[in-house]
C-alpha cells in the first residue's frame, strides 16, 4: 500500500462513525496508530475537555510508564493545553537553556527521551473538542507537510466525533466520551492481569483483547472487564519469555 492510499484509507476510518456499534475507545485509540504511522512522530496521543474547561487522555489506552508521566503533565501545562485554548497548532523543539521549575511538561518530555512537541486542535467551526498532541525524538521539527496532514487528521476525526454525536444523540455520546476517559484504569488493570496469566508482553495482551472485541463486535472494556471479573482469556500470541518486563522503563 502507497502513502497515499493508506492517507485515503484513514480519512475513510475517520469518517465511519455513523454505526449503531460506534466504540469511540477504539476510535480514539486507532487514530493514535495511524498518527504513528503517516507522520515523522514518536508517539500520538489524543486529548479531550471532558467536562470543559480541563483536559484528560483517553488515548493512548497502553502508554509506556515514561509517556504517561508527559501525558499526565501535558493536561496541565504544554502544546496541547495550549492548541486547545488558542485553537492553533502550537509546536516546542529542542532543549531549552533553562528550564523554569514550574515547567514540568518539559522536564518530563526531556526525560522520556523526546526532543519536541506538537500540538494541533481538534475543532470545527465554534465547537472546540481538545487536541492532538504528537511527540518526536528526531533532530527536526515536525515538517510543513506533517503538520498539514496532522491537522488535516485532526479535523476529520473532530468531525467524525461531533456527526456521531448528532446522529446518535447527544446524551449517548457525551456518556461514551466520559466512558472513555474512566475507563482506562480498568484496561490497564486487564492488560497487566491477561500478561501475568500468559506469560505475554503488555503490548500483546493489549493486543489480544482489542483484536477479540474487534472480531466480537463487542467494547473494549467490556472485554477488559470480562477479564478482570471471570478470567476470560481471549485468544492470542502463545507464552513467551518476554514478559512485561519489556513493556516498563
Amino acid at each position: 500500500m502507497t502513502r497515499e492510499q493508506h492517507i485515503a484509507r484513514t480519512f475513510v476510518e475517520l469518517a465511519d462513525t455513523l454505526v449503531a456499534d460506534f466504540d469511540i475507545i477504539d476510535f480514539l485509540q486507532q487514530m493514535t496508530v495511524r498518527c504513528q504511522e503517516l507522520l515523522d512522530v514518536t508517539d500520538a496521543a489524543i486529548f479531550l475537555a471532558h467536562p470543559p474547561p480541563h483536559l484528560h487522555s483517553p488515548a493512548p489506552l497502553d502508554p509506556r510508564p515514561a509517556l504517561q508521566r508527559v501525558l499526565d503533565a501535558a493536561c496541565r501545562q504544554g502544546p496541547a493545553l495550549d492548541a486547545h485554548h488558542t485553537r492553533q497548532p502550537v509546536t516546542t523543539h529542542g532543549r531549552p537553556q533553562q528550564i523554569a521549575e514550574s515547567d514540568e511538561f518539559t522536564r518530563r518530555l526531556l526525560d522520556a527521551g523526546y526532543t519536541g512537541a506538537t500540538a494541533v486542535p481538534m475543532r470545527l467551526r465554534e465547537d472546540s473538542l481538545g487536541s492532538l498532541l504528537l511527540l518526536h525524538s528526531g533532530d527536526s521539527p515536525l515538517s510543513a507537510e506533517d503538520l498539514a496532514l496532522a491537522q488535516a487528521l485532526a479535523d476529520a476525526a473532530t468531525i467524525g466525533l461531533l456527526h456521531a454525536r448528532t446522529i446518535s444523540q447527544e446524551h449517548a455520546v457525551n456518556q461514551q466520551l466520559h466512558t472513555a476517559l474512566q475507563s482506562r484504569i480498568i484496561i490497564e488493570q486487564a492488560k497487566g492481569l491477561l500478561a501475568a496469566r500468559q506469560h505475554i508482553t503488555l503490548n500483546h495482551a493489549f493486543t489480544a483483547m482489542r483484536d477479540h472485541a474487534r472480531a466480537h463486535r463487542t467494547l473494549l472494556s467490556q472485554v477488559a472487564m470480562d477479564v478482570i471479573d471471570t478470567g476470560f482469556i481471549p485468544p492470542g500470541p502463545p507464552a513467551s519469555s518476554d514478559t512485561t518486563n519489556a513493556d516498563t522503563d
